[in-house]
């Protein structure tokens, strides 16, 4: 008897677990301004979904009491407001992710905050969304939050939206309130491109319309918040990104000399063992001879599954690349129009040197000034010359060298190419993502350019010359002896046998970069200019000696990957200022004292030393002759040109 109770209990979990997988996902996010009640429909929801064990709804009863808004009753907003800090406050500030199951549907749910100083955290969460639920509360109708993160969602391609209009209740369960703050959101909605839109009245606290119908908004007769999730249908291309294979490599497998294997996650489309396949940027084809995995060889593979292939040729594939099918490759280039969600307390510093993250791709880029932001009020286009947090705008970015990518949105199949479309920037001196970007198209300047390959390159140039080509980067305050101690050097060098250029400060600013003032943003342009044409040089064998202030880590270390670390050395002019502004061989530090001179670096801009330069000269404690005596001794002993 026990025996076949088993088995029939066996038999009712095997049912159970098959229902469940057979079960289709929505991965929804909740959103709207501060204290709409997103945590606490979410609460309400998982209550109402008896989705709460018991020990949870004992420890909710008592966090209640504590820091519950709600009096004696249970605050159903604790259920996902997790850190003391939302507890103490009764807000969200990080996103809170839950999962819960019906009859129906598996959810994924994502409760992100209202505050604008978290917007970052709401941009994450409906990165990956299918469905927003952007809630309103009745009194206050729609906001400026509300508009932003509506923003936000279509931009990320969310294609459908629940307005739930909560707090009915505070408003005598009006619906002329209802009908007129749907037809204010609507209005709105369709000047940005948000067209499903679902419309529900509700109270969170109560669950009215969540679950339930109740008893005070009968004058609905739409279906309830819950009725709607578990039958709205998802278009195919928003959910797997399309029908074109998109598989970037995370890692080479090369565990012995008979295997080398590219292991990935497939991102969108679909592959099988023999598919042609073609690697990008390199557009280097193979065809897959087997697609491998922990439990063993699969004939084919699909979006989301983690696998490694090898190919039956012997290519040149490295982690960044992306394979794709040779019918339907991804685009290749250096520049594209792209969306930029800004999500740093340090604004946009327009041509400075950040690194993106694509896919698994991360490479140098700049942003060029954005050709417009919107205004989150009336989406109107507006000229500016930066971004600031929570900013949405369009501009130009260019990367350092060809990646692989997509639009982010296809228009043509409706795609969402969330791996091979968007993107993140990253600040390189503080590693703070700064911004999320959404590609919308190539740049068409560059489709047509490629680099050229040449029978003479560096080396040969170097050998040709006997010596190792280098740049000595000499950087430090205005009157700190740059370009005395640089001048010294060359002629040192020159008596040497050794070939050398100067590339100083003034001079360059006399024709290069003529047309550069000293903003912030001109300054890092100017670096920029220089590091490309002191890679110029070096790749001409030269050893090139840089005299300039370079005031900002950030440029430097950007010059530093242009050029290259093994052909760089930082050298650090340490002049005190007060030492510096008594040389004042121009009379600049008085002018800039006066008022004179805007921008002067040490007086009204910063100046940010090296943390780790490759030497430091002290030129309190040295001579000009010792300081190259120095100079020269770094050269002879890191790099070996026999000084």
């Amino acid at each position: 008897m026990d025996g076949t109770v088993n088995r029939a209990a066996d038999h009712d979990v095997q049912n159970w677990l098959e229902s469940e997988v057979a079960k289709s996902m929505l991965r929804f996010i909740t959103c709207g301004s501060v204290d709409d009640g997103k945590s606490s429909l979410l609460g309400r929801m998982l209550f109402d979904s008896k989705m709460i064990f018991s020990d949870q709804l004992e420890s909710l009863a008592g966090d209640s009491r504590k820091f519950g808004t709600r009096n004696e009753q249970i605050d159903f907003a604790l259920l996902v407001d997790g850190l003391a800090a939302e507890r103490e406050q009764g807000i969200t500030i990080d996103v809170a992710w839950r999962f819960f199951s019906t009859p129906k549907r598996k959810f994924i749910v994502a409760d992100t905050p209202g505050h604008e100083q978290y917007t970052r955290n709401m941009v994450t969460a409906a990165s990956t969304a299918e469905l927003a639920v952007i809630l309103i509360d009745a009194r206050k109708g729609v906001l400026t939050q509300t508009r932003r993160h509506s923003q936000i969602v279509q931009l990320l391609g969310v294609r459908e939206v629940v307005l739930a209009v909560n707090k009915m209740d505070l408003m005598d369960y009006s619906q002329a309130v209802f009908d007129q703050i749907v037809a204010d959101y609507r209005a709105f909605a369709q000047s940005i491109g948000i067209g499903s839109i679902t419309a529900i009245p509700l109270v969170a606290i109560t669950g009215e319309m969540i679950l339930d119908r109740g008893e005070n908004l009968n004058w609905y007769r739409g279906r309830t918040l819950l009725d709607h999730l578990e039958t709205v249908e998802i278009a195919e291309a928003a959910r797997t990104g399309g029908e074109s294979l998109r598989f970037p490599v995370q890692w080479v497998n090369r565990p012995h000399l008979d295997f080398r294997g590219y292991a990935g996650t497939v991102a969108a489309g679909r592959l099988r063992v023999g598919d042609r396949l073609r690697a990008l940027p390199s557009n280097k084809e193979s065809t897959v001879a087997k697609i491998v995995t922990f439990d063993g060889e699969l004939d084919k593979a699909s979006r989301g599954q983690a696998v490694t292939l090898t190919l039956n040729d012997e290519i040149d594939i490295s982690r960044g690349d992306l394979l794709c099918h040779t019918d339907l490759p991804a685009m290749v280039g250096q520049q594209f129009l792209a969306t930029l969600i800004w999500m740093d307390e340090t604004a946009l510093v327009p041509r400075r040197s950040y690194l993106l993250k694509i896919g698994t791709t991360t490479v140098p880029a700049t942003v060029e000034p954005p050709n417009y932001r919107i205004n989150p009020d009336r989406a109107e286009h507006l000229a500016t010359e930066t971004l600031g947090l929570n900013d949405i705008g369009v501009a130009v970015v260019s990367t350092d060298r060809a990646i692989a990518f997509d639009p982010y949105l296809d228009s043509a199949s409706g795609a969402i190419n969330r791996v091979s479309g968007g993107f993140i920037l990253i600040d390189r001196t503080t590693n703070a993502t700064v911004a999320a970007g959404l590609i919308n198209q190539p740049v068409e300047l560059t489709q047509n350019l490629s680099w050229q390959d040449l029978d003479i390159d560096r080396a040969a140039r170097a050998a040709l010359m006997q010596q190792e080509p280098m740049v000595l980067w000499l950087t430090g305050l205005s009157g700190s002896g740059k370009s005395t101690i640089a001048n010294q050097l060359e002629a040192r060098l020159h008596l040497q046998g050794r070939h050398t250029f100067i590339l100083d400060g003034d001079n360059v600013r006399h024709g290069l970069n003529h047309d550069l003032g000293f903003s912030e943003t001109d300054r890092i342009e100017n670096i920029r200019r220089v590091a490309h044409v002191a890679r110029l040089m070096i790749d001409a064998g030269l050893i090139v000696i840089v005299s300039f202030i370079s005031p900002f880590r950030a440029e430097r270390e950007m010059a530093k990957q242009v050029i290259g670390p093994d052909q760089f050395r930082e050298v650090y002019i340490d002049t005190p200022l007060a030492v510096a502004e008594s040389r004042d061989p121009k009379g600049l530090y008085a002018r800039a004292r006066k008022g004179e001179i805007a921008n002067f670096t040490g007086i009204s801009s910063p100046y940010e030393p090296p943390i780790t330069p490759d030497l430091r000269i002290d030129t309190t404690l040295l001579s000009v002759e010792d300081s190259v005596q120095e100079i020269l001794t770094l050269l002879g002993r890191d790099v070996g040109v026999g000084i």
